[in-house]
């Protein structure tokens, strides 16, 4: 499955007398696509010819549990002890196969950084900054903004995986198989794959820097609720601490959002803070509009490229 790398969504602003979301065009190389959409469809990757196979390993990645889900109760959190390499997949070579989606990473982490620090700036000195969540009863093609309150603090909301997180043990095991995505698998890899994981390139730097400027960080992710601890335990060992269960991470399940929809979640955490950025690596990260079901590709792509919402 392809990813993107991540998107950034920086800072509302009026334009011709409309809001207009501004964001830097750096963030990404490959064109977003619904992951979500993705893992409802089967796929089936054709091995490359051996002739012509780029073999990139992963080294240091864990195994996730036996396909039959049997995982003992009290199974320990895997360490990021050496385990045999797996080669990258053909869908997943751009992002962990090649030094230019690192570098690519990099560049749009250090975007954030310098709008973060400049917005921070603002609050300091008490100029209006706007928030970039899309209200209740917001449209794309007639978009309006949550209120920031006067007493809020400033914060970046960030999707998890692929976003923040690099799921390699995940992948090294996928590359192995064939066939269809299986929830199942995912599931067990939120509580095993603790400790093979690592941030993704510039992420840990720039929240370095958030948290310094005095801007929140919050992680916004439809990883379960119901395995919050795993997903702590691995945002930490990363270097992406600190991480704390509905202080700064909302999971599916929280804020009455059962689903895949992240809306809910935003409005939540835009009771408590000023949302000045989003970071994510699909659109559904910035809105759950992107996902509407009778949104074409085509007309999420339009989108994108309205003067009312840039991306």
């Amino acid at each position: 499955m392809n990813r993107a790398l991540p998107l950034l969504l920086m800072g509302a602003i009026p334009l011709a007398g409309c809001a207009a979301v501004a964001v830097a065009p750096i963030g990404y190389a490959v064109a977003a696509k619904d992951k979500n959409a993705a893992k409802r469809r089967a796929k089936k990757q054709t091995p490359q010819p051996a002739g012509n196979e780029r073999v990139v390993l992963l080294p240091g990645v864990t195994t996730l549990p036996p396909p039959d889900g049997a995982v003992p109760a009290a199974s320990p959190i895997p360490t990021a002890a050496p385990a045999p390499a797996g080669k990258v997949s053909p869908g997943m070579q751009f992002l962990y196969g090649s030094g230019e989606a690192a570098a690519l990473s990099v560049q749009a982490y250090l975007g954030l950084t310098d709008f973060l620090l400049a917005r921070a700036s603002d609050f300091a000195v008490g100029h209006p900054v706007n928030s970039v969540v899309l209200a209740p009863g917001a449209t794309l093609a007639a978009p309006k903004f949550v209120t920031c309150a006067p007493n809020q603090k400033p914060a970046v909301v960030l999707d998890i995986d692929e976003t923040a997180l690099m799921n390699l043990g995940y992948e090294a095991d996928d590359s192995q198989r064939n066939g269809p995505y299986d929830q199942s698998r995912w599931d067990r890899w939120e509580t095993s794959g603790v400790g093979a994981v690592e941030a993704v390139p510039g992420a840990v730097e720039a929240l370095r820097v958030a948290r310094a400027a005095g801007v929140q960080v919050v992680f916004n992710s439809n990883r379960s609720s119901a395995t919050a601890d795993s997903t702590v335990a691995a945002l930490n060992l990363a270097g992406l601490r600190p991480v704390v269960h509905y202080q700064n991470l909302w999971l599916k399940g929280d804020a009455g959002s059962p689903g895949s929809g992240k809306d809910a979640r935003r409005w939540a955490i835009s009771a408590k803070y000023c949302v000045i950025a989003m970071v994510g690596d699909q659109l559904g990260d910035f809105s759950d509009l992107f996902n509407a079901p009778d949104l074409t590709v085509a007309a999420r792509r339009e989108t994108t490229n309205s003067p009312l919402i840039r991306m």
